[in-house]
């Protein structure tokens, strides 16, 4: 491992907001599977973290009849710097959303179901009970359809967390989004230590727990590995690692581009410390290729 104070070569890459390196280079949606996908979640009104998160896989995972669905609205009660889902006062709860993604599921015939949603941490459960309304109904509705669930931190409250626990998805995933030191700076309210109790209770419970963070926010390379042992210290299972990628001027500005080179490397260190899966290139993000997490 190299001294955190010096840049490795592969990554010794000046960030630039407008000009992306050749790796990063973003195939747009399109096919008909796409237009499908498409057009079924405008008719319903459907929100999916692949367009409000800008995520740069949605053209494939859309032209393979694929969509990670959001519930709880599409307006965030956090401002978290990297992210570009909205936020502000969110509409009240409608379980309307629920049935709408059980037909979407049917309608698409998809055999593994990513579900995530924004933070509602204006209702007095943080949208809990409407998280575990979702995966029943789901489960009822669509049997043999695997699920993960990429879920907030309900800030931290253990009770809220087994009502997901309780409904037993095949894998439950929280996202630490970056490393110990620059979470203040990066995430709103949410707190390093809290995330990794979270995955702990998960793991815990016995079902697959999964965890995933950005590089290119300024990270060393020591703290990458730390954030590695940290979460194999509780029991994570499953961890994906992905480049950064400023959604806006505003948002938090991007520190450099992490070679794909750079990415198979800290793969190779992850599987070495005992993950069962991981995850770990330019374009991954939290729910890609989700459904091989799972066996």
């Amino acid at each position: 491992m190299e001294n955190s104070n010096t840049k490795n070569k592969n990554t010794d890459i000046k960030a630039d907001f407008r000009r992306k390196p050749e790796w990063l280079k973003i195939k747009l949606p399109r096919g008909f599977k796409t237009s499908q996908v498409v057009s079924l979640l405008n008719e319903k009104h459907l929100h999916t973290i692949c367009s409000s998160g800008m995520c740069p896989n949605r053209g494939e995972c859309w032209g393979n009849g694929t969509a990670t669905f959001m519930i709880g609205g599409n307006i965030c009660t956090r401002n978290c710097r990297f992210c570009n889902v909205t936020s502000g006062r969110p509409l009240p709860l409608d379980d309307k959303e629920i049935e709408e993604i059980i037909a979407s599921v049917k309608s698409l015939n998809l055999k593994h179901v990513v579900i995530t949603s924004v933070d509602r941490d204006d209702l007095p459960d943080l949208g809990a009970a409407h998280w575990a309304k979702m995966i029943r109904r789901l489960k009822e509705e669509c049997p043999g359809v695997t699920m993960e669930v990429l879920i907030p931190d309900f800030q931290g409250r253990t009770e809220l967390i087994d009502m997901i626990i309780a409904e037993r998805p095949d894998v439950i995933s929280h996202n630490m989004e970056t490393v110990r030191r620059l979470t203040p700076e990066v995430r709103t309210f949410a707190k390093y230590d809290m995330s990794l109790g979270v995955i702990s209770h998960i793991a815990k419970s016995g079902i697959r727990s999964k965890s995933g963070i950005m590089l290119g926010l300024g990270e060393t390379e020591e703290e990458i590995i730390e954030t590695m042992d940290d979460l194999r210290a509780v029991g994570c299972e499953v961890m994906t690692i992905g480049q950064y990628l400023q959604p806006t001027k505003q948002n938090y500005p991007i520190q450099e581009y992490v070679t794909p080179e750079k990415f198979a490397e800290y793969g190779r260190i992850g599987i070495s410390k005992g993950f069962r899966h991981f995850e770990s290139a330019p374009m991954v993000r939290s729910s890609y290729h989700a459904e091989k997490h799972i066996l």
